[in-house]
């Protein structure tokens, strides 16, 4: 975890704190108040870290035991879950829950825990300093935030942030890793800055450190209880053999939309960013994206929605984005995923976006087994193929070319 030196507390907890507590008296009045503080204002489940594990936090509660106060009560990846003081779990900064732990811990006569960056990211424990880096030999630079003329990036392995300049940074696409053999460093303001030319692009999604996105309220689902075809008619062939598996459970992946009002269905950065390109302003539903993807990497529908505005003009970029939130999605389902993700479960469409994106770039890019294969894998995932794949898979499997007719 990040080092609490130099981090404070955000000035409004006192008056956070305050506000909680006004009307409490004695200690079990107080940790009631800010229990239900807790409930009331933080959105939970939300992920957090517990000495550096990185965990969902699914309730903040108190028993009556004020020598205990508040216990979260967290589930790790394997799906195992347990108990902990309130007080030792760390948000991300931008998560509400970090502003009330703050309180929590202000009240507890505690110091503050610096929150980590990113609600996707687990940060390294290695930071590196300007003085650590060869400059003799090319640099791995995450991609973070992609610009004109710049990038913001991180150094592979650290927490430490570089400004990148160089003429290549146009195409760059978040969280993808980037060769630069450096030609210049320097520091301005306090901030570093390279220039150098990029030698290579590449996916390398475990090595960014993200939390996986949750996958939720398992249940089953029986293919029988399907509509597939009308009674007497033959079963289109691609539903036997998922007919025969038979029921599969089901799941909702995790959606992270940075920015986003759950409040407010209308205050929604993707819907805005859509807004914007069908105005024709391309450039700020661009800005509007790549902040959601600083913000979080594991904003799915942000890579989606990017791929489809490069789709028409660049398929060779477009498949880049696609495939990067295709590839962190993928960090849920594991090696032998064998469930469904049905496209009535909304929260599963960025992650089937993506996929169909990416398969419709293969196609169209003359990759006709790779995108059968994809297309296949996408009626696994969602049987009742909400996106069309079913038409499109003969074609693709016959080595058809792709045609501006095939476009979703």
């Amino acid at each position: 975890m990040s080092s609490d030196r130099g981090w404070q507390a955000p000035e409004d907890v006192v008056v956070l704190l305050d506000r909680i507590t006004l009307d409490a008296y004695g200690d079990d009045e107080q940790l009631w108040a800010l229990r239900q503080a807790f409930e009331d204002n933080v959105r939970l489940p939300a992920d957090a870290f517990v000495v550096g594990e990185p965990v969902s936090v699914m309730e903040i509660d108190y028993d009556g035991n004020s020598r205990r106060g508040l216990t979260a009560t967290c589930r790790r990846r394997d799906g195992s879950s347990y108990t902990v003081a309130a007080c030792d779990v760390v948000f991300a900064e931008r998560d509400e829950g970090a502003r009330y732990v703050a309180a929590y811990r202000k009240w507890l006569g505690l110091e503050p825990t610096a929150p980590y960056r990113s609600p996707g990211h687990q940060p390294s424990t290695t930071r590196a300093q300007q003085r650590d880096l060869d400059l003799n030999g090319p640099v791995d630079l995450v991609v973070v935030t992609p610009k004109t003329q710049a990038a913001r990036c991180r150094i592979l392995g650290t927490e430490q942030e570089i400004t990148l300049r160089s003429s290549d940074v146009w195409d760059m696409v978040p969280g993808e890793i980037v060769t630069v053999r450096v030609r210049k460093q320097w520091r301005y303001a306090g901030h570093p800055y390279m220039s150098g030319d990029v030698q290579g692009h590449r996916l390398d999604i475990p090595a960014l450190g993200l939390v996986p996105l949750r996958l939720d309220d398992e249940y089953p689902w029986d293919p029988a209880e399907e509509y597939w075809s009308e009674p007497g008619d033959p079963l289109p062939g691609w539903t036997k053999q998922i007919i025969a598996r038979s029921p599969r459970p089901s799941y909702e992946m995790e959606q992270v939309l940075p920015g986003a009002d759950p409040d407010d269905p209308d205050n929604d950065p993707i819907l805005e960013a859509s807004d914007l390109n069908a105005a024709d302003d391309l450039e700020g539903a661009h800005r509007l994206l790549l902040e959601a993807l600083a913000a979080d990497l594991r904003c799915l529908d942000a890579y989606a929605h990017l791929g489809n505005f490069a789709f028409d003009s660049c398929p060779e970029l477009a498949i880049r984005y696609y495939e990067a939130g295709m590839r962190i999605g993928e960090l849920s389902l594991g090696k032998d995923f064998d469930g469904v993700l049905p496209w009535g479960r909304a929260d599963n469409r960025p992650f089937l976006r993506c996929l169909h994106g990416f398969g419709l770039c293969l196609w169209r890019l003359g990759r006709t087994e790779q995108a059968a294969s994809a297309f296949e894998r996408m009626l696994w995932l969602n049987p009742t193929d909400n996106q069309g794949i079913r038409s499109l898979l003969p074609q693709v499997r016959a080595g058809e070319p792709w045609t501006d007719d095939h476009e979703d």
